[in-house]
């Protein structure tokens, strides 16, 4: 899957399922000041992440995931 695939995937459920502004959705947007993304919604995309892509995410891993871009190339990482 490439990282225009998993772009389109992930803006999907963050519109869809987390109820995010599309326009919000910018490579360099920041996940939790620009998109408004909180602990709480973390959880949800971690459970979203397993059923798109098929990989147990932690919602450790948003330690070191800051904007949009930095979390759709993690998950390239861990499904290419």
């Amino acid at each position: 899957m490439n990282i225009k695939e998993i772009k389109e995937k992930v803006k999907n459920f963050l519109v869809e399922e987390m109820e995010i502004d599309e326009s919000s959705i910018q490579d360099n947007a920041l996940l939790k000041e620009d998109m408004g993304i909180d602990s709480l919604e973390v959880v949800d995309i971690v459970v979203l992440v397993d059923q798109e892509f098929g990989f147990k995410m932690k919602p450790e891993d948003f330690q070191n995931i800051q904007t949009y871009e930095e979390f759709c190339q993690f998950i390239q990482g861990k499904v290419a």
